[in-house]
């Protein structure tokens, strides 16, 4: 029987720990074909690079580096020009250094490359390891044991058994920052309700002119009704469970389209 093909990628560049993780352990199980942006790519969301040429740079065999590409360039130009007809089972983004909850998928370049894989037909998942405090913790093979045990077992059922999704529907999961002997387990969320602030830091440079960083905000949120699964990912991160989220790119809002007719 042909080995099942995995496209593997990230937002933190190809030389990202979590990253190399998965291209070593994912190859037990599949043909892993890796296309990763040069440097960090965070926050890029589901963006394509369409001002300046891209370039594939071969790392080593099926592992290659799209010089200054986003996740989204990855996989857009992976599927088209590595893989051609003979596309991949699965696309798999991460392992990502730090949490995607709430409604920072909407930024994540980590998501934003399972959503390109969705959206060419591709069943894909987004990986995330949660950091206790500052990502800088999270910073050796150890920190990713539970991530690597979790995507493997995932990964392993959807090549076995198919994805649990229909088109356009990604899983996003977020892995909390604990061992495998600390974790209770895996729980199937809702998307929870980020609380967002003003985390830019003004500076001056040496000579007197204002220079701007967008800070890493505090991983605040708060509980909402939901009628269909009351636990959030962050409840589930916060009560020590994986979390693991349907998400779908249907962003219309169905329950107020009888409301904006009456409005108009």
């Amino acid at each position: 029987m042909e080995q099942k093909k995995i496209l593997l990628t990230n937002d933190d560049g190809f030389e990202a720990i979590g990253l190399q993780i998965l291209r070593r352990e994912l190859s037990k199980i599949a043909d892993v074909i890796t296309v990763a942006p040069t440097i960090e790519k965070s926050a890029s969301s589901h963006s394509l690079t369409l001002t300046r040429p891209l370039r594939f740079v071969e790392v080593e065999k099926d592992f290659y580096k799209l010089d200054d590409g986003t996740p989204t360039d990855c996989v857009f130009l992976a599927l088209n020009r590595i893989f051609g007809d003979k596309k991949p089972n699965l696309v798999v983004s991460g392992i990502n250094k730090g949490s995607n909850m709430g409604e920072d998928i909407t930024y994540s370049g980590t998501v934003g490359a399972a959503m390109e894989g969705v959206l060419q037909g591709i069943p894909s998942i987004a990986i995330s390891q949660v950091c206790k405090s500052d990502c800088l913790d999270i910073t050796t093979q150890k920190d990713y044991a539970l991530a690597k045990a979790v995507t493997f077992d995932i990964v392993k059922k959807i090549l076995d058994e198919g994805f649990p999704l229909s088109d356009r529907k990604l899983l996003n999961i977020n892995i909390p920052p604990l061992s495998v002997d600390e974790c209770k387990g895996i729980a199937i969320t809702h998307v929870g309700h980020r609380v967002y602030g003003n985390n830019v830091e003004k500076h001056l440079n040496p000579r007197g002119l204002e220079y701007y960083w967008i800070g890493l905000p505090v991983m605040d949120w708060y509980p909402r009704y939901c009628d269909i699964n009351g636990m959030s990912d962050f409840e589930a991160i916060r009560d020590g469970f994986v979390s693991i989220t349907p998400i779908h790119l249907d962003l219309t809002s169905y329950s107020d389209i009888d409301k904006l007719k009456g409005w108009l």
